[in-house]
């Protein structure tokens, strides 16, 4: 499988727009790109737009869910279902969104869907939920309160998928202990890191952003890009 898996160091350090920075480079270099994230929450906070469209949502608007913008970036024709088989209308943790639901995320079910886009493809971009270690399946039933299975990471499919990993993150305070820390927790599992990318970097950086560049790069024996945002 060719392409990458996109983390972040937590919930709104910029995974979507890396990945579909990402996404659209590899288009506009002629491949054909396919895009997939394991669970999307939060639609509540996207109202559809008026009229007839094939997702739903306006197309090439700001206010967009993330599944929609990574489709629209790569330029592909996938439906929803192929590019997040998990979809949910409250913002919070998939685990709990499905439970709430009163249904289970599937290993089987992502690992399927991430090999169907992947195979149509010359490269996949994958887009993890929250952070590494957040839960997608097997950690509690809200309903019952009862213990589940083994959990099932979003670390886990990355190991399963077996591509190498761009993590995002801020380039603010606090964001050397957040990246160090995801990145010794990919190396654990045996993750490739192949880069770290601060977002949204400034046009005229701080001491603190200049710094915290350098020092995760010395520390984390990683390349660090930056990305500045996006308009």
């Amino acid at each position: 499988m060719n392409g990458v898996f996109v983390t972040g160091t937590g919930t709104d350090v910029g995974k979507t727009v890396v990945a579909a920075s990402i996404a659209r480079k590899l288009a506009v270099e002629g491949k054909r790109v396919a895009v997939f994230k394991p669970a999307v929450t939060g639609l509540d906070d996207y109202p559809p737009a008026d009229g007839p469209n094939a997702d739903g949502y306006r197309p090439h608007s700001a206010h967009r869910p993330d599944h929609v913008l990574l489709r629209e970036a790569a330029g592909s024709a996938q439906a929803d279902d192929e590019i997040a088989p998990y979809r949910y209308g409250p913002p919070m943790s998939p685990h709990l969104a499905a439970s709430l639901t009163g249904e289970e995320i599937s290993r089987q079910r992502l690992l399927d869907g991430a090999r169907a886009a992947a195979a149509n493809a010359d490269a996949l971009v994958c887009e993890g939920v929250g952070g590494l270690l957040v839960p997608l399946a097997g950690f509690l039933s809200v309903a019952d309160g009862q213990k589940g299975t083994a959990p099932y990471l979003v670390r886990d499919l990355a190991v399963d998928l077996g591509l190498p990993l761009v993590v995002a993150a801020s380039p603010g305070l606090g964001t050397i202990n957040h990246t160090l820390l995801t990145l010794e927790a990919a190396r654990s599992a045996g993750l490739e890191v192949s880069k770290v990318v601060l977002t949204p970097w400034p046009d005229e950086p701080s001491q603190i952003e200049s710094s915290n560049r350098e020092t995760i790069a010395a520390l984390g024996e990683v390349e660090v890009e930056t990305l500045p945002r996006l308009r």
